[in-house]
């Protein structure tokens, strides 16, 4: 980087820094020193916020990239360790993929935390909004966006997350954009329902493959391909490489070690009320039906 760049870049880090220094911030329940920022509808800690703005700005996608997009422990590591087995599995099998010694985090990285990493990428992943991505980054550019989302009480850290004021948070109106999108532009879009995934992991795997362009041939399947790469990214596989011990295990309906029934009630009337004539409330109906039977 010449000295010219170098200025302009230490210019618009300040610049930055300036814009996060006048935003509304509230106390962060979870911590005794982050403040969170209110930032386009959303609130985030300083130092996120601060690689989201530069990512507004600077960040452009390969073409014909796909972009993993999810709201904080909703499946992201499941979503990236499927996604890059898939669309890697010509030059690494199964049994040879960087995934058993190296996290998902590592081989899909995120555009907004790594942006000279992920600058070359066509696979990479992020936690902002769809509201707020680059304009480069969104499904009308012509990239592709795989979402995932996951019953919020199986997310939550909760009285922050029912007042909306959680990392990334609100988490409604997370979801609702790139559900929103989803319908919208369908074939650049597609919104994966996590309880869905583990439940329905082979059919779910391959509508996977199909929208990353990566579809499995019948001899591929015949040859155990599809479950190769299910096993390879199994819950309990990435817990071997220790990638899961600060999220959230991967069992549906585990809010129940977490949330008491009438706190679990709450958060439910609370997403009836948010999604409400969007389409999403049969969706979330479901799910809550599946995790009390």
């Amino acid at each position: 980087m010449s000295k010219t760049e170098q200025q302009k870049s230490t210019a618009a880090d300040e610049g930055i820094k300036q814009l996060v220094s006048t935003l509304p911030t509230k106390p962060d329940c979870n911590s005794t020193t982050n403040l969170l920022y209110q930032y386009q509808g959303f609130w985030y800690h300083q130092f996120y916020l601060e690689h989201l703005i530069a990512a507004q700005t600077h960040f452009t996608p390969e073409p014909n990239s796909t972009i993993l997009c999810s709201y904080p422990k909703t499946g992201t590591t499941w979503l990236k360790a499927l996604s890059f087995a898939i669309t890697t599995r010509t030059h690494y099998p199964p049994s040879q993929s960087p995934l058993l010694s190296r996290f998902p985090h590592d081989c899909v990285p995120f555009f907004e935390l790594a942006p000279s990493v992920a600058r070359n990428k066509l696979l990479v992943a992020t936690h902002i909004p769809y509201t707020s991505l680059p304009a480069a980054a969104a499904a009308a550019s012509g990239c592709k966006l795989a979402y995932i989302c996951r019953d919020p009480k199986d997310v939550v850290a909760f009285e922050q997350f029912c007042e909306g004021n959680s990392v990334a948070g609100p988490y409604w109106d997370h979801v609702l954009g790139y559900w929103r999108a989803s319908l919208e532009f369908p074939e650049r879009v597609l919104f994966v329902r996590y309880e869905e995934l583990k439940r329905e992991t082979e059919r779910c795997v391959k509508a996977l493959a199909d929208f990353l362009g990566c579809g499995f041939s019948l001899e591929e399947e015949k040859q155990g391909i599809v479950q190769g790469i299910i096993d390879l990214c199994s819950i309990e596989s990435l817990k071997g490489l220790d990638v899961t011990k600060n999220g959230r295990k991967g069992e549906v309906g585990d809010w129940r070690n977490f949330l008491t029934e009438e706190m679990g009630a709450r958060l439910d009337k609370i997403m009836a009320d948010r999604f409400a004539g969007s389409g999403l409330g049969l969706w979330f109906s479901a799910s809550n039906q599946e995790t009390t039977n």
